[in-house]
């Protein structure tokens, strides 16, 4: 029976796949589609994979309308609900290849974000004075990480669970704590 649900579902998201072949991000999209695809372990057609994580992942339709806004994303919508507590703010530049660890109550508000950005719930990246982060390439952010104010997290950094980051985080760096620290850099204790 859900199978059967599933596909009925799969039918009502086609115009999706429309939306996707005229978008503007959809090099940004493929990396999504990509990156959820190795880190769930599935093999499919790059059509097949769009639908089956717009049936299964609210926060990936998230992520699919962010990089489709338009009047046809809002109809899509609104059967097709995204996550509504999962929020990226419309001026944030979004890299491609995000992936994301059951994002609820996430808020991702930052000048730019880079490629391949892992992010996990209860986290925040905002403004302090309308000034926000930059984050670089290859960055996670894991549960209930607050990372605020006008600061660069540098490419291949993890913020750990729980931090609060209110500086700069080098390159290829491990921080934790509130405030945070670096406790690993380019792999080494610190």
């Amino acid at each position: 029976m859900r199978s059967l649900f599933s596909f009925l579902y799969k039918i009502l998201l086609l115009p999706h796949l429309i939306m996707y072949k005229f978008s503007k991000n959809q090099s940004s999209i493929d990396q999504d589609i990509k990156r959820w695809a190795e880190a769930k372990g599935i093999q499919k057609g790059k059509y097949s994979l769009l639908l089956t994580f717009l049936t299964n992942s609210p926060d990936f339709r998230t992520l699919f309308y962010f990089r489709n806004r338009s009047i046809f994303s809002h109809v899509l919508n609104i059967y097709c609900r995204k996550q509504s507590n999962f929020t990226i703010d419309i001026t944030t530049k979004l890299g491609g290849g995000v992936l994301t660890g059951h994002p609820y109550c996430t808020i991702l508000n930052a000048d730019s974000i880079g490629e391949n950005f892992y992010v996990n719930h209860l986290v925040t990246v905002g403004e302090i004075e309308g000034k926000r982060p930059t984050i670089g390439d290859n960055v996670s952010v894991n549960t209930g990480a607050i990372i605020i104010g006008d600061i660069t997290i540098g490419n291949n950094s993890v913020i750990g669970a729980g931090a609060v980051v209110v500086k700069d985080v080098p390159e290829n760096c491990v921080v934790v704590g509130n405030p945070a620290r670096i406790i690993k850099k380019d792999g080494k204790r610190v």
